[in-house]
């Protein structure tokens, strides 16, 4: 292990960098420094378990313990970082990657924009300033429709507490340019889908090549205006576009890649909380799926490559994709009986969900592993996005590794 001191940060690689100061004597490093590409690796993420050390290129083995075995030999300088929480791992391949050594990790209250009001909207919007004065300071709502926006400013800042008016984080009309002018911009917008009956053979993919055109915009304006918080993806089909916006924001005008737009850990979709619901749901009504509720995970899109383990102690194939169809198909019960499912997915994957993301606590989402956005239990931490490496049985990782293929193959190749 080589040790070196960078902008006043003590750094360790398994690497010798000659343009780096190195240290004389080992000390206890703040910083991993490691070279990967870019367009298929985080730009910097919290190390809490050594077997990421020699775990290969990014991928989501990454989420297995199994495949990243702790190594043999280890300095003791690093070993004592890791009894004491680990360390911040930054790719030298980015752009500027200096400036990540040292951690951003905002406390305090946040400023959320949300962009576009309809019905996931309006109710998203009401979950976090319900639940959420603890972590928010203020919400901007916008929408192109600006009687919506006028609805829910006027609805939204009415919901109070009697003699503790200021005890919400008050909600204010912004304009599309003052979307990225905040801590977490919170993307909800969408064109409707292809009308029942319409010619459309695939309904997903038709609203993914609508969408993408949406997102693309703004990654550009993100691009534009150097936004550095977390960029959040809550319109369907919400993993490939968390991919849409993460190349299209690190294009140049000539639509070359050049990786100077939002980092991939900026950006995180939001659709895998009401699939863990779902699941919990159905868990609760029938005694075979009960292990789910202390034992299960979710893993995977917001979609029909949804990955639900029954259990990690006792993984049972057969129970976990029974369970997991129940999840992927609750939309189509609550459209038997004639409504549209959003009301679950807005708290569930929406305002939940974000509210333990800015609480710094464990919730599920799609992060970036191995150049695609892949839902997973994770959090953000003072250094950095973690993501949870548990043991996973073979099976259930070539469950998680065929979505992830699959993930790979909606989004433009990779140049």
């Amino acid at each position: 292990m080589y040790y070196y001191l960078v902008e006043g940060a003590v750094c360790c690689s398994f690497t010798q960098y000659r343009d780096l100061e190195p240290l004389s004597q080992p000390q206890k490093p703040e910083v991993y420094l490691f070279e990967g590409d870019p367009r298929r690796c985080r730009a910097s993420f919290a190390l809490t378990q050594p077997g990421l050390l020699t775990a290969g290129p990014e991928s989501v083995a990454w989420l297995d313990r199994n495949s990243c075995p702790e190594p043999a030999q280890l300095d003791e300088p690093v070993r004592e970082a890791f009894r004491q929480g680990g360390l911040r791992a930054v790719n030298r391949l980015c752009p500027d990657w200096k400036k990540l050594l040292r951690p951003s990790y905002k406390t305090g209250k946040k400023r959320l924009n949300l962009l576009a009001m309809g019905d996931v909207g309006g109710t998203l919007l009401t979950g976090l300033r319900l639940l959420g004065s603890d972590v928010i300071e203020s919400i901007g709502i916008c929408d192109l429709n600006e009687k919506a926006a006028a609805r829910w400013e006027f609805e939204a800042n009415q919901i109070a507490y009697p003699w503790e008016y200021d005890a919400l984080p008050p909600v204010e009309i912004i304009s599309p340019e003052e979307f990225f002018r905040c801590d977490a911009a919170v993307f909800i917008a969408s064109r409707s889908i292809p009308p029942v009956g319409s010619q459309v053979q695939d309904v997903r993919m038709a609203q993914f090549e609508a969408n993408r055109k949406i997102v693309a915009g703004y990654a550009h304006q993100a691009r534009r205006e150097g936004f550095g918080g977390l960029f959040c993806q809550v319109s369907d089909p919400v993993d490939p576009l968390a991919r849409v916006m993460f190349e299209e924001s690190n294009r140049d005008e000539e639509g070359r890649w050049d990786g100077k737009g939002l980092r991939p850990e900026q950006i995180q979709g939001f659709g895998l909380g009401v699939m863990n619901a779902r699941a919990a749901y159905y868990a609760k009504k029938e005694e075979k799926f009960a292990s789910f509720l202390t034992q299960g995970r979710a893993f995977g899109p917001h979609g029909e490559d949804l990955v639900i383990a029954n259990s990690l102690e006792a993984y049972d194939p057969a129970l976990s994709d029974e369970l997991t169809q129940k999840a992927v198909r609750a939309n189509l019960e609550m459209r038997a009986l004639g409504y549209k499912p959003y009301v679950a997915p807005a708290f569930s994957s929406g305002a939940l969900s974000l509210l333990l993301t800015l609480r710094g606590q464990w919730h599920y989402g799609s992060v970036f592993l191995g150049g695609v956005y892949m839902g997973c239990k994770n959090r953000y931490t003072p250094l950095g996005l973690e993501t949870e490496l548990a043991p996973l049985p073979a099976p259930l990782l070539a469950r998680i590794r065929k979505a992830a293929d699959h993930l790979a193959s909606l989004a433009q190749p990779l140049e």
